[in-house]
């Protein structure tokens, strides 16, 4: 088995060094960007030094850079081609009579594996440290970008019945919000009164809004300093519900996902993200398909610099509809499986549609 061989251990070596410099390269360039992004932003913060907003930045970047895992695949899987057809050892392996798949076998099985290990270990340990960043920010800044994006909506169910909250903005990972406005109903399911307020805080069992003004049907607004809301929902229940999804570990998912729609919230997120993780490893083989249809091409037939430039744009392109078929899935045109699989099974099916033509057609 070629896999087992000394060629395949050096083709092994090859692509894990290439695919992980690229990766580590394109890692480099995102942290500098966010770190002058941090400083800008810092700027104005008190007492915010440059060192701590590079371990801030620092804690962010991981984050960012999972999303890029596939172009580092194609680049790295791309630079290693044109360096065994440079050096001509493209040209030996394949004048001893190994075809195009058997010496596709070593780096797709490493990207595969590489897939597997980017979603059972890197994304808990990226989207813990985006958490932590997160906490950091509202802490310095007031607010993160994720909380001034949209509202936050929950359902709740308590001794006292159903409320619905929706708040203008959240810190501490959920558990104080801003602008608040409760709809709060009878346990016989008809509506009792709206409660406005300036903040609200999750205490054991029950919300506590401050500077609320409560508005009943056939009754005067009254403003009170306090009021107290009943709820059967945990700080981590809370916490999780407010956390958009590509913070949430791949092994919390499945949980986060039954507990939102038990809140009453739309779970779709939480599942697309589950199934787009599951379909990682297969996206990112499908890259090294692409990436070999346009980079086997030997030096001296010329064009080298024209494939890798179509290799790179098909790589693009697989990545946009993948977005597409993400921005569908999230918005329920597609189911979840289907809008995180569609792409890398069809990534998949074209490159190897690509190399049966140029090797066997």
């Amino acid at each position: 088995m070629i896999l087992l061989s000394t060629l395949g251990r050096y083709l092994s070596r090859r692509f894990i060094k290439t695919i992980t410099l690229v990766f580590l390269a394109l890692f480099v360039i995102i942290y500098i960007a966010d770190f002058v992004e941090m400083m800008r932003r810092g700027s104005d913060a008190p007492g915010v030094s440059s060192a701590f907003l590079a371990f801030l930045t620092l804690l962010r970047v991981p984050s960012i850079a999972e999303q890029i895992l596939p172009f580092a695949v194609l680049g790295g899987t791309m630079i290693a081609f044109v360096a065994l057809s440079r050096r001509l050892e493209l040209v030996i392996i394949r004048s001893a009579g190994v075809s195009v798949w058997q010496f596709l076998t070593p780096p797709a099985l490493i990207v595969f594996a590489i897939g597997v290990l980017s979603v059972i270990l890197y994304n808990p340990l990226a989207a813990d440290l985006k958490q932590r960043a997160d906490r950091i920010e509202t802490r310095i800044f007031g607010k993160t970008a994720q909380d001034a994006d949209t509202s936050l909506w929950i359902r709740q169910r308590s001794i006292d019945g159903q409320s619905i909250i929706r708040a203008e903005r959240s810190s501490d990972g959920g558990r104080t919000l801003g602008g608040v406005s409760a709809f709060v109903y009878e346990p016989d399911g008809s509506f009792m009164e709206r409660v406005e307020a300036a903040h609200a805080t999750l205490l054991p069992g029950f919300w506590t809004m401050t500077d609320a003004r409560i508005t009943a049907p056939g009754e005067e607004p009254q403003t009170v300093g306090t009021y107290l809301l009943a709820t059967n929902l945990t700080a981590e229940q809370v916490t999780q519900s407010f956390v958009a999804p590509s913070a949430v570990p791949f092994w919390d998912l499945a949980d986060v996902s039954a507990r939102t729609e038990a809140a009453g919230l739309d779970a779709s997120g939480y599942r697309l993200r589950f199934q787009s993780l599951l379909a990682r490893p297969l996206l990112l083989v499908a890259m090294v398909f692409i990436a070999a249809s346009f980079s086997l091409r030997f030096f001296r037939f010329g064009g080298v610099s024209r494939m890798v430039s179509g290799g790179v744009a098909s790589g693009f392109v697989l990545y946009v509809a993948t977005k597409l078929a993400t921005d569908l899935g999230g918005a329920g045109v597609l189911s979840a499986p289907v809008a995180a699989w569609l792409p890398a099974v069809v990534g998949s099916m074209l490159g190897i549609l690509v190399l049966l033509y140029q090797e066997d057609g």
